[in-house]
């Protein structure tokens, strides 16, 4: 899996980018609970006030909350309080001789400080105005001994040590608003000015984080994409080099599995990695210390649920996984049993076995789908199994906070951002755990595909290429050839030794699985020697680059291919800066010609993919004027004249006969009529050569050829050929 990371080196900068704008979406999401505690705590049960520091008081009311304060308390409250000195001109009251303190600082140390100074005395003074005499009580307190005093507030806050601190600070807000009206400031403007302010600050955190989120799935998106394009091109390009033995070995069908269905997993997860992997750890720790910072007493419920959640994720994970390897191997039976149907569907109609063809793609696809479905009834649960915890947590959370607030030790507000967090801290894990289920997949898939990116390619270029030899233009020598396939027990060519001339028709034939076109098809290097050596101009073939070998033959395959396109495109296949006097020449030549011409369209005629508009015949003539179109030092017809009749094939062979005879001319044939004039017929008879010569010599010293001859044609014509 990780060897696919280097794939992503050109979207470095975006996924840097989409690193950045996930921290700025989780800090944003993290800070909307504080901002809906304060608006429950402060906006709405405090009346907008924050805390027990008013930031005007009246200097009567000062001096009673200073008679239970210490000295050091006095200094301190005194050096942060400024004296008005025209109260109504900045919008309080008109007290007459009352004068008003404002407070000069806003230094949160500071501000937290005085909080603890002013709340208790406001709690005290509160309860002496309550009572019917508390003012004489009060003014009584004023003038008695310090000492005495000093004895009486200490037993007074004793009461207050088991308090906490915010629900003392709570208390003391009732007096800060009383003050605040008896002053002239209009309370309830405050409070919905507050409440306005705050959900404002919360409407713009959450359009960041907005459009955090839609930048993040655009890159991730994108990133996810050129991910999946470089895949692509990169098994393409691999496949592309793949011989014979390769494409064995993984199957046309995996093949188009891993290049299509097992990208788009990766791609998948790749998306899924970029928007929650980086993006839930932060929201995780962030929501913890959040957590800890607002009530460290119910920490054990984000335990607990960390805990549940878990469990459900490795029990789904130990089911699901093996199964996901499954699904994509059935995805490959079926790709393979769909292609081998529709490749073969005439023969299929042909021979009446559409039931059975359908039989075995109704068990393929009914494999898959039961698998499936297994996997997506186990997902199917994760969601369910994931909300029930989640809720049972909530109700956790409100039984328990329930209780603290009873008890003083918790506000309403504090519990609600408890709760959000906790659900913050839940859904990271759904996130990663959403992401682990998808990984087995996107695992397998990235095995399959590192599979055949490292796959060793059995035929190599070598690490410095030589040149041809000029002087030997054509040349095509086998010296002790020997080939076997891959995991083969015998040879299925042996010692095979023969030299082709240019100018000269070198012809191969022999009984069927003799060897024949095995042995045309290791000058190409479709395949490679096991033993002895290949020269062509004079040089090995395993010694040059594939281009450059490749670019020196004209190679016509047993089965004609044509790709879609048109038939000028095709004829062009082999040397793109073809003129037209060239096609021209090379389907005249390859008797295409007629056919062509009595197209609408000619060399512009649309042919489907595979070819399926034109007959065997045609495509057949189209593959060869490919081939001569390319004007290759050596031809190889790989029993290409087979699909033509045998007036074509003559016509054919006297035209190659007279334009390309300063070419090598290499075919394997089945019908003697076809070879009958070649210079040089080779004999094969189980991977060995029989015989060699022409044709009247092999017709009195090879018995193989004498009886392949006389299978087709009577002693008469033999005689007269």
């Amino acid at each position: 899996m990780f060897k696919l990371i280097k794939y992503l080196k050109k979207s470095t900068m975006s996924i840097f980018v989409i690193v950045v704008l996930l921290v700025v979406q989780a800090v944003c999401d993290l800070s909307l609970p504080d901002y809906t505690s304060k608006i429950v705590n402060v906006g709405i049960q405090q009346g907008g006030v924050e805390n027990a520091v008013p930031s005007v008081i009246r200097e009567s009311t000062l001096d009673k909350l200073m008679i239970f304060m210490s000295e050091d308390d006095k200094n301190e409250v005194l050096d942060n309080y400024t004296l008005l000195d025209n109260p109504s001109k900045s919008g309080y009251k008109d007290l007459e001789d009352e004068k008003i303190y404002t407070l000069n600082t806003k230094e949160e140390e500071t501000i937290d400080s005085l909080n603890s100074i002013f709340g208790k005395p406001m709690i005290i003074v509160s309860g002496f105005e309550a009572e019917s005499k508390g003012a004489e009580a009060l003014n009584q307190l004023s003038i008695i001994p310090k000492e005495q005093l000093k004895t009486m507030v200490d037993s007074m806050e004793k009461k207050f040590e088991d308090m906490p601190e915010s629900m003392i600070t709570q208390s003391a807000v009732s007096f800060v608003k009383s003050e605040y009206e008896n002053v002239g400031i209009n309370t309830e403007k405050n409070q919905n000015m507050y409440i306005l302010i705050a959900g404002a600050k919360m409407l713009g955190i959450a359009l960041i984080s907005m459009m955090a989120t839609v930048c993040v799935g655009y890159l991730g998106a994108r990133v996810a994409a050129i991910l999946g394009k470089d895949l692509r091109s990169s098994v393409f390009k691999k496949v592309m080099a793949f011989s014979n033995t390769e494409m064995t070995k993984f199957s046309t069908a995996s093949l188009i599995t891993r290049s299509t269905n097992d990208i788009q997993q990766i791609q998948m997860l790749m998306v899924m990695m970029l928007r929650t992997v980086i993006y839930a750890p932060i929201m995780g720790l962030g929501g913890v210390f959040k957590v800890m910072q607002t009530n460290t007493s119910m920490a054990w419920i984000i335990g607990v649920a960390v805990v549940s959640i878990s469990c459900v994720v490795l029990v789904m994970f130990g089911v699901v996984m093996p199964k996901f390897k499954v699904v994509q191997n059935l995805v490959d039976k079926l790709n393979l049993v769909t292609r081998e149907i529709l490749t073969g569907l005439p023969v299929i109609r042909a021979f009446s076995t559409e039931k059975y063809e359908e039989e075995r793609f109704d068990k393929a696809n009914n494999d898959l789908t039961k698998t499936n479905l297994f996997v997506n009834r186990i997902m199917s649960c994760m969601m369910p199994a994931m909300m029930l915890i989640m809720n049972l947590i909530t109700v956790l959370i409100v039984w328990k906070g329930a209780y603290s607030i009873d008890a003083g030790s918790m506000q309403v507000g504090d519990m609600m951002a408890f709760m959000q967090y906790t659900m913050q801290i839940i859904m990271s894990f759904l996130m990663i755990s959403m992401v682990s289920i998808m990984l087995p997949r996107a695992y397998v898939s990235a095995v399959r595909i590192d599979e055949v990116l490292t796959s060793d390619i059995a035929i190599k270029d070598p690490e410095v290429s030589i040149d041809f030899q000029e002087n030997k233009k054509g040349l095509v020598e086998f010296k002790n050839v020997s080939f076997r396939y891959p995991d083969a027990e015998e040879n299925t060519l042996s010692n095979i030794s023969f030299t082709a001339k240019p100018g000269q028709t070198t012809a191969f034939i022999g009984s069927t699985g003799s060897g024949k076109s095995t042995l045309v098809n290791l000058i190409p290097r479709l395949f490679d020697v096991t033993e002895g050596e290949i020269l062509l101009d004079g040089v090995d073939i395993r010694n040059v680059s594939q281009h450059k070998l490749r670019e020196k033959l004209g190679y016509i395959p047993q089965k004609g291919v044509l790709f879609s396109g048109t038939i000028g495109s095709n004829l062009k296949y082999g040397k793109e800066d073809a003129t037209e006097e060239d096609l021209i020449k090379a389907s005249e030549i390859s008797q295409a010609l007629d056919f062509i011409e009595s197209k609408p369209e000619k060399f512009n005629t649309e042919i489907s993919q595979g070819g399926t508009n034109v007959s065997g015949g045609q495509k057949q003539r189209l593959s060869i004027a490919r081939a001569i179109a390319k004007n290759p030092e050596v031809y190889i017809f790989d029993d290409s004249l087979s699909a033509l009749d045998f007036k074509t094939d003559a016509a054919l062979r006297r035209a190659i006969k007279s334009e390309i005879s300063n070419s090598t001319l290499l075919i394997v044939a089945q019908r003697i009529s076809t070879i009958l004039n070649a210079e040089q017929i080779i004999v094969l008879d189980e991977g060995k050569i029989v015989g060699v010569g022409n044709h009247k010599e092999l017709l009195k010293n090879c018995e193989v050829y004498n009886q392949i001859a006389l299978s087709q044609l009577s002693k008469e014509e033999l005689a007269y050929e």
